[in-house]
């Protein structure tokens, strides 16, 4: 903030210089109106929920394309949204980036965000990952399967219950829901499209699962070995562990699991609209979607080609609506806890 206030007061420095000079030619005048543009439509503030190497890829594409620069700020959905709220009476951002299509349809209801119908691409990106109305564009996804360690596997699950088996016990793990939005999204999910999930759940518990930090805590448990298997796990993390040389792999159950779009949208309070609009057609451009590949994350334009993972209709999938969401994974989240208590 230090640094832009500091160009503001710099340009208008210049044009006090130009005002004084007397400068009423044309060439003068285009000076002045340039200058005045630069900080406020030149830089853009993007709240994102990563993955960091997307979203450092993304934002050194989008700036090298258009010339604008972006200020980021990553985290999880959740520090995000906390941020969000601090900043409630002086918003800061521009745009946002949420890894729970849940959370953004909440930012929708309380008039958080801005609607751009017009966004480019959008007929490509898949229409149950995004707003009808244009608030928010899901422009990729990951699905939350079971990843394992596969030299400490030798009997490799096939579905949710197989890890309520004896073979599973004390070594099955699962992300906190209260770090994890994906997590979250997964215990939503679950529990409204199986009827059992619960009680599903709570053999999980008596078989020592453990709750184990975020994501990626969870996940390094079974690269390490300290785990066997990670429920909820979320597979473009596994897809690129297993890329590294890490023993792990993703299984997605035969009975379905949740695939958890992750959305962008511009918010209300937004100061460089122009720029914001800029920055969702970028996403949702081909350019944008195949970075979204790169990252073995799910494209939201099913055309672009996946990279060294399952693609969408190769994943079984529990149908899902995450229209009002947010509130019922509060209720979900609250049950989850009481249970791990």
């Amino acid at each position: 903030m230090k640094k832009r206030r500091f160009k503001l007061w710099a340009t208008a420095g210049i044009l006090l210089t130009l005002a004084l000079a007397g400068c009423g030619n044309k060439e003068a005048k285009d000076v002045k109106e340039a200058s005045a543009k630069t900080p406020e439509e030149k830089v853009l503030t993007v709240y994102s929920a990563g993955p960091d190497g997307l979203a450092a890829n993304i934002q050194e594409a989008f700036e090298e394309k258009t010339g604008i620069k972006v200020e980021m700020f990553q985290g999880t959905t959740g520090k995000i949204l906390s941020r969000l709220e601090a900043e409630k009476n002086n918003p800061a951002a521009d745009v946002v980036v949420l890894a729970s299509v849940a959370s953004m349809d909440g930012l929708k209801a309380t008039d958080q965000l801005q609607s751009y119908q017009d966004a480019a691409n959008k007929d490509n990106i898949n229409k149950d990952w995004s707003d009808g109305e244009g608030y928010f564009y899901g422009y990729s996804a990951s699905a939350l399967g079971i990843a394992y360690n596969t030299k400490n596997t030798t009997q490799i699950p096939e579905d949710w219950s197989d890890l309520a088996k004896a073979d599973w016990q004390n070594k099955i793990n699962i992300p906190d829901p209260s770090l994890s939005g994906s997590a979250v999204d997964f215990l939503f999910g679950y529990t409204e499209a199986d009827n059992k999930a619960w009680s599903t759940i709570d053999t999980w518990k008596k078989n020592g699962l453990q709750v184990n930090g975020a994501n990626k805590e969870a996940l390094d448990a079974v690269i390490t070995g300290e785990k066997n298997a990670t429920i909820a796990g979320v597979d473009y993390m596994a897809y690129k562990a297993k890329a590294d040389g890490e023993p792990v792999e993703i299984i997605y159950p035969k009975s379905g699991t949740v695939v958890s779009p992750r959305a962008v949208g511009i918010l209300k309070e937004a100061k460089h609209v122009e720029a914001a609009k800029a920055y969702v057609d970028f996403l949702l451009s081909d350019e944008g979607q195949k970075l979204v590949a790169d990252a073995y994350l799910l494209p939201g334009n099913k055309e672009i080609a996946v990279k060294d993972r399952a693609a969408l209709d190769e994943i079984p999938q529990l149908h899902v609506d995450w229209i009002g969401a947010e509130a019922k994974q509060l209720e979900v989240l609250t049950k989850f806890t009481d249970l791990f208590r």
